[in-house]
């Protein structure tokens, strides 16, 4: 089996690389990462906050043979009281940041991820910023379950090469909570978060 696996940025894939032998190889001029796990051949790639590097090109390079699942994960932003930090979701669709499309997650690979223990929601929602104060959380869980950035474009571009696509996610932050960061500020033009700009905003505010 050959899975591909997105994360925005490295801090969301440290923990689990930690655990693996996962080797650091170039495509297209992207950074990606392989390693056997379960007998699965599985590739990870890092597309950036909001998928803003040019993972397409790289993730067809990768999949010169059809890949049987590719899974967006990471983390994100819980949009209902019920959805706790460090639990983990499965969803049946994305949408789209216009919310006038959703990109669909496979049944099966969502019913074994069930089974792995993830909790089964109706929706992520793909926004085109950073969700930042809990009064915007609580308009957004009008409909959906939780908010990234990349899933909607991951599942519908990597159905393209993929028998299966899915999306995962652990909540970072619950519904009740504003981030202490403008995390829409602190973000290259890659989609990779800027320590500078970071302590630019901890200085101001501390």
């Amino acid at each position: 089996m050959r899975i591909l696996v997105t994360f925005a940025v490295q801090a969301e894939f440290a923990p689990w690389r930690a655990l693996r032998a996962f080797r650091r190889m170039q495509t297209r001029g992207l950074e990606h990462f392989v390693a056997e796990v379960e007998g699965a051949e599985v590739h990870v790639l890092l597309i950036g906050i909001g998928g803003k590097k040019p993972w397409l090109a790289a993730a067809r390079a990768i999949s010169d043979s059809k890949l049987d699942l590719a899974i967006s994960t990471g983390l994100a932003g819980g949009l209902k009281p019920e959805h706790k930090i460090g639990e983990v979701l499965v969803a049946e669709k994305v949408l789209s940041a216009r919310r006038d499309v959703a990109a669909r997650c496979d049944l099966s690979a969502v019913e074994t991820a069930v089974s792995l223990g993830a909790k089964r929601v109706s929706c992520f929602y793909n926004a085109n910023h950073v969700v930042l104060s809990a009064a915007e959380k609580r308009e957004t869980g009008g409909f959906a379950d939780a908010v990234e950035m990349e899933g909607f474009n991951v599942l519908a571009e990597g159905a393209m090469f993929a028998e299966k696509v899915v999306a995962i996610r652990a909540i970072s932050d619950t519904v009740e909570e504003d981030l202490p960061l403008d995390f829409n500020r602190v973000t290259t033009d890659s989609g990779e978060v800027s320590l500078a700009r970071v302590l630019g905003q901890v200085t101001a505010a501390p």
